[in-house]
Parts: C-alpha cells; sequence; structure tokens
C-alpha cells in the first residue's frame, strides 16, 4: 500500500496515512517521508498504535536522538520525555509560548517526534508557524532590521532555579519531571536570520523566551526588536493548526517552524511521549 499525502490548507502541515510505523520501514520510504518532512515542515500520522521501541526507531531513521536537557526521561529510556498534564493540575500549560525546541544548544535538534498516547476530548492543539514563509513575506524594513545580527539564546527564562520552570514551578505540582538547573544560565549564538542546511531555503530562526537579547546591541534596543519581530513572524497567516487525535505521532522541523502548546482542556488527562532528532550531520 502506497503512502497517502493531503495538504493542509494552512501555512505548513501535511497527514500521511497508508503506512504502517509499526514494521521496519523501507530505504524508499524513509527516503519519501522525509523529502515530504523538508517540504512541508509538519507531518502526521494518524492511527499508528506504537509502542516506544517502535518511536525510538521511527527517531532514528532521520538522524541520532538529541539531547534533551532539563526534563527527566521516562522511566526505562534515555530518549523519550513524557510531556503531560494530570486532570487536576493547575499550573499553566506547559511550552505555551512561541519557540523552537532547545534553540539555546550549540547544535539544536533538527526535528521533535510527538505521539499522543492520551488525548483530550476537546483542546490541546499545537500551533505551528512557519519562519520560511514568515521571512518571504517580511517588509524590507524589518529584514534590513535583522540581517546580520547575531541573536543570544538561553534557557534561563524557563528552565533556570528561579525561571517559569524552576522550584516553585514544581512545588507548585507539575506532574511532569523538570529539572532546573545553573546550566540554564549559558548562552548561545545563532543568526536570527539562517540557510536551512538541507534544503538551504533561509528563514527565521527562533523567537523572544529562548532569545534573550542580541549580540552588539543595548537591551532595550533589542528587545524592542525582537517583540517587533515576534508580532510578525507569529501570525495566523503563517501558522498551521494540529488538532489531535490518540495514537497519533507528528514530525516537526525546527529549523523551519516555531511551536506553542494550547489549553482548553482543563479536567482531562494528557499524555504524550517526546523524542528529538539531532542536528543534521553535514
Amino acid at each position: 500500500m502506497s503512502m497517502t499525502i493531503k495538504v493542509s490548507e494552512q501555512a505548513c502541515g501535511s497527514s500521511i496515512t497508508g503506512i504502517d510505523l509499526t514494521r521496519v520501514l523501507s530505504d524508499n520510504e524513509i527516503n519519501e517521508i522525509r523529502t515530504l518532512w523538508l517540504k512541508h515542515h509538519v507531518l502526521s500520522f494518524p492511527d499508528q498504535t506504537i509502542n516506544d521501541d517502535e518511536l525510538e526507531r521511527f527517531t532514528l531513521y532521520f538522524g541520532n536522538f538529541g539531547d534533551d536537557p532539563f526534563i527527566a526521561p521516562i522511566a526505562g529510556r534515555k530518549n523519550i520525555i513524557a510531556v503531560k498534564r494530570t486532570a487536576d493540575e493547575k499550573v499553566p500549560i506547559f511550552a505555551d509560548n512561541w519557540h523552537t525546541d532547545w534553540s539555546f544548544q550549540e547544535n539544536p535538534p533538527a526535528g521533535t517526534c510527538l505521539y499522543g498516547k492520551i488525548i483530550p476530548t476537546q483542546g490541546g492543539d499545537t500551533l505551528f508557524a512557519n519562519q520560511h514563509l514568515a521571512l518571504e513575506k517580511m517588509p524590507s524594513l524589518l529584514r534590513k532590521k535583522l540581517e546580520g545580527k547575531q541573536a543570544i539564546h538561553s534557557a534561563l527564562v524557563p528552565y533556570s532555579p528561579g525561571g517559569g520552570y524552576g522550584y516553585k514551578d514544581r512545588e507548585m505540582g507539575r506532574s511532569m519531571d523538570i529539572r532546573a538547573s545553573d546550566e540554564a544560565f549559558s548562552r548561545q549564538l545563532h543568526p536570527i536570520i539562517k540557510q536551512h542546511p538541507e534544503t538551504k531555503q533561509e528563514g527565521i530562526y527562533g523567537t523572544i523566551g529562548y532569545i534573550i537579547g542580541i549580540d552588539g546591541m543595548d537591551n532595550q534596543e533589542a528587545v524592542q526588536l525582537l517583540m517587533e519581530l515576534s508580532a510578525w513572524q507569529c501570525q495566523e497567516e503563517f501558522t498551521y493548526r494540529h488538532k489531535w487525535r490518540k495514537d497519533m505521532l507528528i514530525m516537526w522541523d525546527n529549523r523551519s517552524v516555531l511551536h506553542r502548546a494550547t489549553g482548553g482542556y482543563e479536567g482531562q488527562e494528557r499524555l504524550l511521549h517526546r523524542t528529538t532528532i539531532a542536528a543534521y550531520d553535514y
């Protein structure tokens, strides 16, 4: 049975059916999925009853495992984390600000895989913003302000001991096993306008949050520019809203899109298993 691709009518995203991820994929199938991933940036695979071994195997088709700091892996695994929320949890929704995964690393992950195990009957959509499209349509004046600039990325805002997911958040009863630490104070530079290593297409890399400043720029001036950029790059015309179903796997390209979680499922449990795909090995 050949794969069937349904392209979303939004800024990115496609759904793939006609493939069974519980079996070992052929090289041709892997190459076809990779081509679609690079083209559409977000792929979903509905109705896949895979286990953790099969999730890890799928991840490794596309690269090595990425390094997932600050969140402990699930029991018995080194490379799977649980993105979860209990029905009675009261702390803020995890990852509800726009970001690209672990952009504060020297070599951030190329991609992320996320598998829905327990999905609420409503809410919990994941939003994606196509940063190639956002750059393509960006006003020339704003682009001129950004060209050649290096952004300062850091995990300090969310993952430092006093940060959003720090000790106070843990005391409030978050179910996710987040391990805040002083390692979050490290900083890493990345170009704001960055070429995709595989497609060579230019896009915007990152956004305010993990980006805490701009190298060589006054902090107040940098924050104003980053806020202007954020207002532009996350507009609805650049976004795709993904609606979850149980037993659905999605993969996205961190080099091409931003993403964020949403709520709207109060009183219901939510559980997904996540892996990351390491930076592309040139």
